[in-house]
């Protein structure tokens, strides 16, 4: 049936208007909803402003005056001036004696809301001419009354057994300056609402069978912009939330809106079907007049409905070209090697990972879920040893994937552990210290929303923040302190954790849980088994883990023959350096390389850090030591044939061979 297509809210008003006198409205207010307007054909769906969909409703419900008031304009009616006159009068006030006005026709009634819609016009944010309009040379009469008199007068006028009256109090949620403390002023304006809430009045209404309610609705940002003590316990009193879209509406946007988006392509019905689910999917989230911007966005930039995923696009983050389309399968089939030469030893992870990569790049990520098209290009939770090549991974996939390591967005998670920190990342909310600069994350997503977020040692963040990911890897989107909207969908989150390296004994100690000496295998199955542990039972978030599902990545220690290899990887890399910027060319002997590999292999539980902090030590501070005291100038050659120890001090046997400017 045709009702059952209203949005909930609609049905909200239809079910509780008989027997409740005050609404506060709250969501999404600012939006433009789809008001069923019967027509001899069956429903057409016009898309209007809160304001003008009220004014129908209740004018299709037997009401003979509604007002608007708001602290700024006051009393008015842009659809029908003359009922501003009306209200007065039935507040005892002296009339406005505006020159042609009269009281306007009800539009028709929406009784037939049960047959079948056929039609659906098309979307315009301007409201409809009203059959009441005024004369095109008279404007809008307003009617201007502080906060103190207009509630005095709404009292006066909502008592009327006359006429039924709706009173619709737009901005209510700027009337006040906090619900928590309010001034002598505000609690009298408020009492004088709650009075009149408290006092209902039925009036024969025309048209039907049955006297209606006076309404006084409240439109808020949220209910808590209002005194509790205005709503809560009050058996008068109906809070109703405005959501955005939901999948019905979506359709039947669409199925109205499809002709008007580009040049009509030659389709058949089923690839139309097709791509109008694949809007439908990919628009979650969005409010309808976000869905006529992409319809106007489409027409501007001439894209047909078969490319919605490149208009949604261009919407979100002003980018008409997807550097997901721009991967060449050639650079995914190199993908391995590219990513091996940097990320050493770690062939079973860098394996799975690329599975995920390649799955984000096909378009296959989440089809398993019904808003799978929403949710981020991939996820990944990196856990194993600490230096094996974690962190390293995450930059190579983004310099990998983007072209640029600085896609790679690290943040690290030891600078959330306060309740508090989430403001940090996502943005305070509106009134608190800094809210308009919004979140580092937040930011950094809306700057670039193609990239890769790595989320550094998660486990030492607050549980509160843990939350917050909920909402991205499962919708996608988050709405920051400022109340925008930032996109995940096209990125790539990586989770690195050191979960599973350590376990507590019964007395709450904590012990190595794996070790060098283990399998792959065997770390592989301890370190999940932590994972889940430490989420299922120390933190009590299994959710999270079902959100992050098999994407568990777990990395092997550095062993012997990889180890050999970084640190071979790190020497190049000195000598390289050396030759580049010093124009000093640096020859590691046999014995001297033996040695280094031999501190080497005894520190691996480190993994590649432990590598480094080896060759810091016993290599580099003691060239450096070489280069500065021997004065060794561009040009020369030092060939290093020992390291040895005195007194805790590295010294290298070294020669440095003649040179020009050595001297």
């Amino acid at each position: 049936m045709a009702e059952n297509r209203l949005a909930k809210w609609h049905r909200e008003l239809d079910r509780f208007r008989a027997f409740k006198t005050t609404f506060i409205i709250e969501g999404n207010i600012y939006d433009i909803h789809a008001y069923p307007t019967p027509t001899g054909e069956g429903l057409r769906w016009d898309l209007l402003k809160l304001d003008r969909y009220l004014y129908n409703y209740l004018m299709a419900n037997g009401y003979g005056a509604v007002v608007y008031y708001d602290h700024i304009d006051g009393f008015s009616n842009e659809f029908s001036p003359a009922m501003v006159d009306d209200f007065l009068c039935l507040a005892g006030e002296k009339r406005l004696h505006m020159p042609g006005n009269v009281s306007p026709r009800p539009p028709s009634s929406t009784s037939s809301l049960s047959t079948p819609s056929s039609a659906m016009s098309p979307v315009s944010t301007s409201p409809p001419p009203a059959e009441s309009a005024p004369p095109s040379d008279s404007k809008p009469k307003k009617y201007a009354a502080t906060l103190d008199r207009a509630t005095e007068l709404i009292r006066l006028a909502m008592d009327n057994r006359e006429q039924p009256l709706a009173i619709i109090l737009n901005l209510a949620s700027r009337y006040i300056d906090s619900p928590e403390h309010l001034s002598e002023e505000e609690r009298q304006v408020y009492s004088r609402l709650l009075l009149t809430a408290l006092k209902p009045r039925q009036v024969k209404a025309r048209n039907a069978d049955r006297p209606v309610n006076n309404l006084l609705f409240l439109i808020v940002s949220k209910t808590n912009d209002v005194p509790v003590w205005f709503y809560h316990d009050n058996p008068f009193v109906k809070t109703i939330c405005i959501g955005k879209p939901d999948k019905s509406s979506r359709r039947r946007f669409i199925d109205g809106q499809w002709k008007f988006f580009a040049e009509a392509e030659t389709l058949s019905d089923h690839e139309l079907e097709k791509f109008k689910e694949r809007f439908i999917d990919l628009t979650e989230g969005m409010k309808n007049l976000e869905l006529n911007g992409l319809k106007l966005l489409c027409r501007q930039e001439g894209i047909p409905v078969s490319r919605i995923q490149d208009a949604i696009s261009l919407y979100k983050y002003g980018l008409k070209e997807n550097p997901w389309d721009e991967l060449s399968r050639e650079k995914l089939c190199d993908a391995e090697g590219f990513i091996c030469r940097r990320v050493k030893g770690q062939d079973y992870a860098v394996q799975q990972t690329l599975d995920i990569i390649k799955r984000a790049v096909g378009g296959l990520s989440g089809l398993q879920h019904s808003s799978g098209s929403s949710k981020p290009k991939g996820i990944l939770f990196f856990a194993g040893p600490t230096g094996t090549g974690k962190t390293e991974l995450a930059k190579t996939l983004a310099q990998l994937l983007f072209g640029d390591e600085s896609a790679c967005i690290r943040f690290d998670m030891s600078e959330y552990q306060q309740s508090h920190a989430d403001q940090k990342l996502l943005g305070a909310p509106p009134g608190y210290v800094g809210y308009e600069a919004g979140g580092q994350l937040t930011n950094a997503v809306r700057e670039r929303p193609f990239s890769i977020l790595l989320f550094d040692e998660i486990e030492k963040a607050h549980g509160s923040i843990l939350d917050k990911f909920l909402q991205i890897l499962e919708d996608g989107r988050m709405t920051d302190g400022r109340g925008e909207t930032v996109y995940f969908s096209e990125s790539i989150i990586i989770f690195t954790s050191n979960l599973g390296n350590y376990r507590k004994d019964e007395m709450g100690n904590r012990q190595l849980n794996i070790s060098p000496e283990m399998t792959y295998g065997e770390i592989r199955q301890r370190s999940l088994a932590s994972i889940k542990e430490y989420f299922v039972l120390e933190l009590g978030r299994p959710e999270i883990m079902n959100r992050i599902g098999n994407n568990f990545v777990v990395f092997d220690y550095i062993r012997s023959d990889v180890a050999e290899q970084i640190m071979d990887s790190q020497l190049k890399k000195i000598a390289g350096n050396l030759r580049e910027h010093r124009g000093i060319d640096v020859v590691i002997e046999g014995e001297a390389r033996a040695g280094l590999l031999a501190l080497a292999l005894g520190n691996l539980e480190n993994g590649g850090r432990g590598i480094g902090n080896v060759v810091e030590k016993y290599l580099i501070n003691p060239l450096s030591r070489c280069l500065f005291d021997r004065q060794v100038g561009r040009g020369a050659t030092v060939r290093i044939r020992r390291l040895f120890e005195e007194n805790d001090i590295v010294h290298l046997d070294s020669a440095v061979e003649s040179a020009a400017e050595t001297r």
